[in-house]
């Protein structure tokens, strides 16, 4: 398994990467792994019902870009040792899994930082493109906004 990754068709699970995390990295100085999961909300921009969320990307440019983000925050924040990065590709149903985002640290207030602005950098950076399908039609996302094609 490797640190970060694209995930179509649910081949990987969340479990899947807390467990690579725990039994592959070393963390006898980590006091704690920070999870953040993303999942798909049920209601739209546009204040409508979200029937689903498709996300597409090209692989490699975007494996590259989260490489990038990692290893930004582990630079950054020296208490942090481990990051893993995984973001779910196609059509999604609501409350389904969109993004993990797991960070061990030796101290949770860095840990908690890191893991958002890990969340942050990913939504800014990485070339993963989204569209709402929703009762009333469907839309692209860009960052927070519907974009007008």
């Amino acid at each position: 398994m490797q640190k970060v990754g694209i995930i179509r068709n649910k081949e990987i699970s969340y479990f899947d990467i807390y467990n690579f995390l725990r039994e592959k990295v070393d963390l006898t100085a980590c006091g704690a792994i920070i999870s953040f999961v993303g999942i798909v909300r049920g209601i739209g921009r546009n204040g409508t019902k979200v029937k689903s969320l498709y996300y597409e990307c090209k692989d490699e440019i975007a494996i590259k870009e989260l490489n990038e983000i990692r290893n930004v925050i582990l630079s950054k924040y020296k208490g942090v040792k481990e990051i893993l990065i995984y973001h779910h590709i196609g059509n999604l149903r609501t409350l389904d899994d969109t993004i993990y985002i797991l960070v061990a640290s030796g101290h949770r207030e860095e840990g908690f930082k890191a893991a958002k602005e890990c969340l942050e950098l990913v939504k800014e950076r990485v070339h993963i493109w989204k569209k709402e399908i929703t009762e009333r039609g469907a839309y692209w996302i860009a960052g927070d906004s519907i974009v007008d094609l």
